[in-house]
């Protein structure tokens, strides 16, 4: 790397986006395959009428539109280019040089990215056998110098959620001045009610953060629109370190017009999870020891825990038109997709496994 950058960043990972072959089935990415909701498209053609003005850099009907919904003053709502735009805002507020990022791993590609632009250490703690995050163990790692967690709920890429137990016993544990941020990207998925919805059960501890986004169930991940509730004093200095103006106004209208399609979100979504039901049981019987689990899934994917065969995995999905996301070394997330593209992954991994 050139000397006129950080030499650091020689070492940092890239992130590495799901892939896209043309004419073979892309799950690779989490998207939903159903298309933009109802009314979407009209909202972003009436609003591309004033791209050449810029939007507005507040973002207050879609902050208020969210607080209304979700119950909270608008003054606890941040908005940004995504939940993962928002998780390096947070980063920003809340740590200098040489502070710690906790998080677990495997988890969000994005978290070590974040930590180390950030100028802050990473802390990382190894999932359990199961794959679900270590709580117990991510509190036991705090010291003077952590100033930020990260609890990815349901976890990308296993698919793992934490239970409220847990999750109050981690809570308590965790000193007043740690933010603990929980990154509920894949929430409208969850089917367990022992899954709990972190706004309405942590929502009102001054130090945790919800972070949301409609990339995924809402269908805008093309648009990159992610949001946050915090407590006010939070989400205020989040807000001045949000660059200026990411929330574009085009972006701004079609989730306006998403959040008014809700009921077609849910019936969507209970599609996913109906499909994804259907793909675990089908690969359960690949997976039959506790060495080799297949964890159930609380997301639009799955988790297929295949450490050293993950890449040729991979590859024999791909031969066979289907393109999936492979960790090397680690395992293979596999996006829900349609009856029908679901249908030719698992016809794939029936040879393949």
């Amino acid at each position: 790397m050139s000397h006129l950058t950080r030499a650091d960043l020689d070492a940092l990972p890239t992130y590495v986006p799901g892939r896209a072959v043309p004419g073979a089935i892309k799950l690779a990415s989490n998207e939903v395959p159903y298309g933009p909701l109802p009314g979407v498209v009209e909202a972003i053609t009436q609003a591309a009428t004033m791209m050449h003005r810029y939007p507005d850099m507040g973002v207050v009907e879609l902050r208020e539109t969210l607080a209304g919904r979700l119950g909270v003053s608008a003054e606890r709502v941040a908005t940004g280019c995504g939940s993962v735009a928002l998780a390096e805002h947070l980063a920003k507020a809340t740590c200098h040089d040489g502070d710690e990022i906790v998080y677990s791993w495997r988890s969000f590609e994005a978290y070590p990215i974040i930590v180390a632009t950030t100028g802050a250490s990473s802390v990382r703690v190894p999932n359990r056998p199961d794959h679900g995050h270590d709580l117990a163990a991510m509190a036991a790692t705090v010291t003077e110098r952590t100033r930020l967690i990260f609890v990815c709920n349901p976890n990308n890429p296993t698919g793992t959620a934490a239970r409220r137990s847990e999750l109050d016993a981690f809570l308590d544990a965790v000193p007043p001045d740690v933010l603990v941020v929980l990154d509920e990207a894949y929430r409208e998925f969850v089917t367990d009610p022992n899954v709990p919805d972190g706004l309405a059960e942590y929502g009102d501890r001054p130090n945790v953060v919800v972070l949301r986004t409609l990339s995924k169930a809402w269908g805008l991940a093309g648009l990159r629109v992610g949001y946050l509730i915090a407590q006010p004093d939070v989400a205020a200095a989040v807000r001045k370190v949000i660059t200026p103006f990411s929330t574009s106004g085009i972006a701004q209208a079609a989730a306006l017009a998403a959040l008014r399609a809700d009921d077609e979100m849910l019936r969507r979504a209970a599609l996913v999870v109906g499909e994804r039901e259907r793909v675990e049981t089908a690969l359960r019987k690949y997976f039959p020891t506790e060495l080799a689990l297949l964890p159930e899934s609380q997301s639009n994917f799955v988790w297929l825990p295949l450490g050293d065969r993950s890449v040729a995995f991979a590859a024999a999905c791909e031969a066979a038109g289907v393109i999936v996301r492979p960790f090397p070394g680690d395992g293979v997330r596999v996006t829900v997709g349609t009856s029908e593209e679901n249908d030719t992954f698992l016809a794939a991994a029936e040879t393949a496994l």
